[in-house]
């Protein structure tokens, strides 16, 4: 795609690439939120941890993985699917085309001082965090996401600091970070890095969903041969 030639005058700096985060605010039920922050207390147990004390409790490994079958979350869940279609859409996605699917659908508990490592999804190709608290402010912990490689640094390394010569800008930040709101929704890529900051307000359980989504051809039809550029539908992959 080609960008417009600025015109005469002073330099102009046009963004190339960019990721694409996709935000949503809803207006969740607080009765609705009520229960369902309830049930995950109640999926949870008496575990406090993942397992280590810093690290926040992940029901995804912890046996609670499919919350879209749960009765508390469905009508929840299915409405963050939707929003997951048009982010699709937005990037120029032919949803005739693929089908989409949902891996893994799970809460994470976060008690104060906890943490969730920095990682990605390598088995998994759209992401998506929903928080059910959080008042904007960060305290409670920020999702903070690293590009793949910061090539507006020039000299690799100068973006993180440490009396390098390059300044912050928008150009050079070397993450960015997004503070958990109630009822909203962020969706990006799932090669992305993340990480969840401590929860550093000691009167407040950060309590969110994770909704890890994969893309594949439709289901092909009886002697009909499914498209390349994507997996085959996995009911017609063959398990040995």
């Amino acid at each position: 795609m080609s960008l417009p030639l600025p015109g005469p005058g002073e330099l102009a700096i046009e963004p190339l690439f960019p990721v694409a985060l996709g935000r949503v605010q809803l207006a969740p039920d607080p009765i609705d939120t009520a229960l369902q922050i309830q049930a995950i207390h109640r999926l949870r147990g008496e575990a406090t941890s993942n397992p280590d004390p810093g690290c926040a409790w992940t029901g995804d490994l912890n046996g609670v993985w499919q919350l879209q079958q749960h009765p508390d979350f469905a009508p929840l869940i299915a409405t963050l699917v939707a929003h997951a279609e048009a982010y699709l859409q937005q990037l120029g996605f032919d949803r005739s085309r693929l089908a989409l699917h949902i891996q893994r659908c799970w809460p994470v508990l976060s008690e104060a001082g906890q943490v969730v490592g920095r990682h990605h999804h390598p088995n998994a190709h759209l992401s998506a965090i929903y928080y059910l608290n959080g008042d904007g402010t960060g305290r409670s912990g920020c999702l903070r996401l690293w590009p793949h490689r910061q090539i507006n640094e020039l000299v690799p390394g100068m973006a993180v600091g440490h009396d390098g010569p390059l300044a912050l800008s928008p150009w050079t930040a070397p993450w960015v970070d997004v503070a958990p709101q109630a009822g909203l929704l962020l969706l990006f890529p799932s090669c992305l890095d993340h990480a969840v900051l401590p929860n550093e307000d000691p009167d407040d359980l950060r309590c969110s969903l994770s909704i890890d989504f994969a893309l594949s051809a439709p289901a092909a039809a009886a002697e009909a041969t499914p498209p390349e550029y994507l997996a085959p539908h996995p009911s017609q992959w063959q398990e040995l």
